[in-house]
């Protein structure tokens, strides 16, 4: 079932034997969460009306992860010494699935600062070295379409016909500060257009490199962090953007 996304365009890494262990004790488990992301879709104006980690569109995804059955959990870990708690500590994540076979726990990270991968998949090791789970899973933008990011708002504001930040507030854009006001100034004086200068800082301040994406997760996993537990990464496609053409000139 993992081909499938390969397939689709997905980016997908498995680390620790974790590909042999969903498809030998999860194949139910991998099925709804294949059918989930294949069924995922983003509008490009959201993109724009967000910026950060709660766009509608991956609550969607949450939403759908929920409806599969991986819920919420606050996994709590107690010391406990001749019948005294010296020490207890809880790890709260996004998407847990109990099975028959073990517990599998996911976390999308659509839109945060990088240190979050840390967070993650630190919390994946401690818990998988308490036998609280069998397999982590990271979900977050793959490489193509964080390559596309400027492209997509670009094109977006151009096929709209918006010609101002004001214009964009009716989407719901959050309101842009000093600092974010004057970079676009600097390109508008310089006859940028303002589709293209708008996307520049955007992207540049709410997905710029120092975000969450495919190449800092890799980056991590390269590293070692998270081992020894068995990670399954998954990098959502530029194909899940909606109203994009690939074929538009890069910026």
């Amino acid at each position: 079932m993992l081909r499938v996304l390969e397939n689709a365009g997905f980016d997908l890494a498995a680390r620790n034997h974790a590909e042999a262990i969903l498809k030998g004790d999860f194949p139910d488990a991998v099925e709804g969460l294949v059918t989930a992301l294949l069924e995922f879709r983003l509008p490009a104006r959201e993109i724009i009306k967000s910026g950060g980690g709660q766009a509608k569109s991956t609550q969607r995804l949450r939403d759908s992860l929920y409806d599969k059955g991986w819920k919420k959990h606050n996994f709590v870990i107690r010391t406990i010494v001749d019948g005294e708690e010296r020490e207890a500590k809880s790890h709260e994540i996004d998407h847990v699935l109990h099975c028959d076979n073990g517990t599998l726990a996911l976390e999308i990270e659509w839109n945060n600062k990088d240190p979050f991968f840390d967070r993650d998949l630190e919390n994946f090791q401690r818990l998988h070295a308490q036998g609280a789970i069998s397999l982590g899973v990271l979900v977050t933008r793959g490489a193509e379409m964080q390559a596309a990011m400027k492209n997509i708002v670009a094109n977006t504001i151009r096929s709209e016909g918006i010609l101002s930040a004001e214009e964009l507030e009716p989407w719901g854009m959050k309101e842009r500060t000093a600092r974010q006001k004057k970079a676009l100034s600097r390109l508008l004086k310089r006859q940028v257009p303002f589709a293209e200068a708008f996307s520049h800082s955007f992207v540049a301040d709410k997905f710029g490199t120092a975000t969450t994406h495919w190449q800092k997760l890799d980056d991590r996993i390269q590293r070692g962090v998270g081992n020894p537990c068995p990670l399954l990464l998954v990098g959502l496609p530029l194909s899940c953007v909606r109203d994009y053409s690939a074929a538009m000139p890069e910026l």
